[in-house]
């Protein structure tokens, strides 16, 4: 369901380890492949916790979301939807209905910069569950056919009773770019109501964190840097309550006719995003809007992105690579968060990441 590669963020104390300057304390670890990716629960301050009960909060959320979101199972709610191609109203789940309302809305306020109607360019590219390279890029006119099938405009949401309506038979929904923070959220609710109060969930780099860590101190992500394979920190955030999401096209790509094509589709132009920006780290209250908006800023780019951000009040950073260089560009809201702040330096080979 999630698109692969390792991810840019990741718990601070997992680096630090790596590099053999700490030593964890005792915490409850869980963690496993999922959605095409991986997944880590960690659990402070809870040294009865029960792994067993814990794990199975874990392995329910994360089936159920995936037997309603994923667009490589044909069995899904929502590949149901995509293959079906009446114009009536189809029944779905609370869950993907409240998903997409939200993915309607981020779309409605990056003006369409975020599109989960955007599936078939993604397939045609190659990125996609139905998609396939052929290692060429597609024509123009087979990106306009299928561009003018793609449009907020076309997807209607129902919040009750649950239901998702086509404008066109021919339209597919691809929630790959906001599910999996979905299913960070829910999968926090849930450990919050089994009585859990420090806890950090990621899923394939989607993360959101409460309380304290094992050591009592507030949670810090590193932000790696996108152009290393090696996990150097460029940036640290510190966290209590909130999500952050990370989006970019430096790990995920494909060479056409010599050319390195992004997996990130402009909806507006049906074709990958130009790669002057090498990521995007957003911070939300929901790991579900960090996961989306880092995908519309990502598409939108710079300077357009930035001023989007800046007039939405989305706290984000933008990685630009300027040749050789990464420079960081941070909007007003995202500055209260860093605990180490990016800077500009000398990049690596944009290949070193692949």
């Amino acid at each position: 369901m999630r698109r692969p590669g390792r991810s840019a963020l990741v718990y601070w104390g997992a680096l630090a380890m790596l590099a053999g300057c700490q030593t964890a304390p005792e915490e409850l670890v869980l963690s496993g492949p999922t959605m095409g990716t991986t997944y880590t629960v960690k659990i402070a301050a809870a040294p009865d916790a029960d792994a067993h009960a814990v794990r199975s909060i874990v392995d329910e959320v994360l089936a159920q979301i995936d037997v309603q979101m994923s667009g490589y199972r044909t069995d899904s709610e929502i590949a149901r939807f995509n293959a079906q191609r009446s114009t009536e109203w189809f029944p779905v789940s609370e869950n993907v209905a409240r998903v997409a309302a939200a993915a309607q809305e981020v779309a409605r306020r990056s003006r369409g910069a975020f599109d989960v109607t955007v599936a078939p360019l993604v397939d045609l590219w190659g990125f996609g569950p139905g998609g396939r390279s052929t290692g060429q890029a597609p024509e123009a006119a087979r990106i306009d056919e299928l561009a003018a099938r793609v449009g907020r405009d076309k997807l209607h949401v129902r919040i009750e009773p649950p239901a998702l309506r086509k404008e066109v038979p021919e339209l597919a929904v691809d929630l790959n770019s906001i599910a999996p923070g979905f299913a960070v959220d829910l999968l926090a609710a849930r450990l919050a109501a089994a009585g859990f109060e420090h806890f950090m969930v990621d899923i394939g780099g989607e993360i959101r964190v409460h309380g304290r860590n094992a050591r009592g101190t507030p949670w810090r992500i590193a932000i790696e840097r996108p152009d290393l394979e090696q996990p150097v920190p460029y940036a640290i955030l510190e966290l209590d309550g909130m999500a952050v999401a990370t989006s970019g096209g430096y790990r995920r790509f494909q060479e056409l006719e010599g050319r390195r094509y992004s997996h990130a589709i402009d909806p507006l132009t049906g074709r990958p995003v130009p790669e002057r920006v090498a990521a995007v780290v957003v911070v939300q209250p929901t790991a579900m809007l960090a996961d989306a908006w880092a995908t519309a800023l990502l598409v939108r780019g710079v300077p357009e992105g930035r001023a989007l951000a800046e007039r939405e009040g989305i706290a984000a950073l933008f990685i630009l690579r300027e040749g050789a260089r990464l420079v960081p560009l941070v909007t007003a809201d995202m500055a209260q968060y860093f605990v180490v702040e990016p800077s500009e330096t000398a990049g690596g080979d944009p290949g070193e990441g692949s």
